[in-house]
C-alpha cells in the first residue's frame, strides 16, 4: 500500500512545479546532452554517451518518484488541527532546560522539512518527541548528542 504524505498548500505546489520543471526543461537538457554525445562518433566506445544515458535514467526515476509522491499527497486543512497540542503544522517554541536556549520550529512532513527556515520533520527525533505535547509540559528527547530536556513554551498555527 502506498504511503500517504501530508503537505501544506505551498509544499504541494512546490512539488508540482518541480515535477513540471523536470518533465520539460530537464528532459530537454538531457536530450540535448545525448544528441551532443551521439554526434561525437562511435557509440560503443563513447563514455559521454553512456554517461548521458545514465543521467537520463536517473532523471526519469526522479520524475517517477515525484509523480508517485504527488499521487499519494494530501493537503492539510489547518483549520481542523487542534492548536492546544503539538501536531503537524504546529509552530512550537521550546526551551532547552540545560542551556536555556529557546528555539522555534514548525512541524511539517518529511518532504517539506528545511532546518534553515525552522521547519522540522514530524519524523525527526525532536518532532517525534514533541508530538502530542501541550504548553507547560517537559519532554525528554534522545538526540545524537544524548538525552535533552525541553520545556514546551508556546504552540500556535
Amino acid at each position: 500500500m502506498a504511503k500517504i504524505s501530508y503537505y501544506t498548500e505551498e509544499g504541494l505546489n512546490r512539488l508540482k512545479n518541480e515535477l513540471n520543471e523536470l518533465k520539460t526543461k530537464g528532459r530537454s537538457a538531457i536530450a540535448h546532452q545525448i544528441a551532443e554525445a551521439r554526434d561525437k562518433g562511435d557509440l560503443s566506445e563513447n563514455a559521454e554517451y553512456d554517461a548521458a544515458k545514465d543521467a537520463q535514467g536517473l532523471h526519469e526515476l526522479k520524475i517517477a518518484k515525484l509523480g508517485e509522491a504527488l499521487s499519494n499527497a494530501r493537503v492539510l486543512d489547518e483549520s481542523t488541527i487542534d492548536a492546544s497540542i503539538v501536531s503537524i503544522l504546529s509552530n512550537v517554541t521550546i526551551k532547552n532546560k540545560k542551556s536555556g536556549q529557546q528555539m522555534q520550529y514548525t512541524l511539517v512532513s518529511e518532504e517539506e522539512a528545511d532546518l534553515k527556515t525552522g521547519k522540522i520533520s514530524v519524523n525527526s527525533p525532536i518532532g517525534k518527541g514533541l508530538l502530542g505535547k501541550r504548553v507547560g509540559e517537559t519532554v525528554e528527547i534522545k538526540v545524537p548528542a544524548g538525552m535533552v530536556e525541553f520545556d514546551v513554551l508556546n504552540i500556535t498555527r
